[in-house]
């Protein structure tokens, strides 16, 4: 069984992040479940996956007003990185780091999820972002200054 499974707890009532959530939750469940011969196209589906993933939710943090020097993108630069080094620790025959990322993935991302995803959706829904249209239909709703924390208590700022 994976470490991680989609639950009602990741649901952040918010369609699209939730489908991408999904979608990545059962990546990295068939990253967890995959031999040896099949880990590293697996691993790679899941970079492949999450690149577009943060891409999306740093492209609506810009346009309704976090800062893009804001921790959630921070955080987002820095798990990628993580995940393309394992991908050049499997293609050394590595296996064993990918699954310990894949092991540690699941426990930053239910994490992840339920503070700063699930702020970020609370500030979408608040000024009536519509994802489909990338359209803020309630724009007196945007902050006035750019927000420069990642939009949860886990990391506000003094």
């Amino acid at each position: 069984m994976a470490a991680l499974q989609w639950s009602e707890s990741l649901s952040l009532d918010l369609p699209p992040m939730d489908q991408t959530h999904q979608e990545f939750v059962e990546l990295l469940a068939q990253v967890e479940g995959a031999d040896d011969a099949q880990l590293v196209p697996a691993w790679r589906a899941l970079i492949d996956h999450t690149v577009e993933h943060f891409g999306t939710e740093d492209a609506w943090m810009r346009s309704t007003g976090f800062s893009s020097a804001n921790c959630h993108t921070v955080q987002h630069r820095v798990v990628l990185e993580v995940m393309r080094e394992g991908l050049v620790q499997g293609l050394k025959n590595e296996t064993e780091a990918i699954r310990r990322m894949a092991r540690e993935l699941a426990v930053w991302f239910v994490q992840h999820a339920q503070t700063m995803d699930a702020a970020l959706a609370l500030h979408l829904r608040s000024v009536g972002f519509d994802a489909a249209t990338q359209q803020v239909r309630m724009p007196q709703g945007l902050p006035a200054q750019p927000l420069t924390g990642c939009g949860s208590a886990a990391c506000a700022t003094a």
